[in-house]
């Protein structure tokens, strides 16, 4: 079943065109005996309907870096070892949990058996986790700051809004629906 993406008059981009357009018609597929459209498309005023995998998200329509609130490092107490047991923990008897919400909980955390194989890794990964609503900024502002003047940008500056902008599309595009049922195992082999 597919469900609309986009609604009428929201600005996106078309990605195999390259420009911006606005929704101006929400076309569902309909078949008999399905309480749904099986397939949704969109009318952009471009000469054909696109699917929601060909479209993405204007700038100020998305969730921006923000709406992110204010995510930060806390360490959690270990409550399965001893400090003295996990002395080659970068901070022994403790663990980082990544807070992305105001109330100091949700967010992203690891189970203890893996960040004890590998401590260094999981901690750079929490620095990193913490960091992304500011390098998500500072992308969006690299690519607005090329965008106002394309034509006087040096080519590395073009180049890296190019590759700030690919990285992000991946962040903001629209994912369409997975499939209801999954082949089982057996008929795949």
């Amino acid at each position: 079943m597919a469900r609309a993406q986009f609604q009428k008059g929201q600005k996106v981009w078309v990605e195999c065109v390259g420009a911006w357009a606005f929704i101006e018609q929400i076309q569902p597929v309909w078949a008999k005996g399905f309480d749904e459209p099986v397939r949704v498309t969109y009318d952009v005023g471009l000469g054909r309907e696109f699917t929601a995998n060909e479209l993405m998200l204007a700038a100020d329509d998305r969730a921006s870096s923000d709406g992110l609130g204010n995510w930060r490092l806390l360490r959690a107490h270990n409550k399965w070892q001893l400090a003295e047991d996990c002395l080659h923990h970068p901070y022994p008897g403790t663990y980082p949990v990544v807070v992305t919400d105001t109330a100091d909980w949700g967010g992203w955390r690891v189970p203890g058996a893996e960040y004890d194989r590998t401590p260094d890794r999981i901690e750079y990964q929490a620095r990193l986790i913490a960091a992304s609503p500011a390098l998500l900024k500072l992308a969006e502002d690299l690519i607005d700051l090329v965008a106002e003047a394309p034509d006087d940008a040096p080519p590395a500056m073009l180049q890296l809004a190019r590759q700030a902008r690919e990285t992000l599309q991946s962040v903001n595009q629209v994912l369409t629906a997975a499939p209801e049922k999954l082949p089982s195992p057996a008929a795949a082999a």
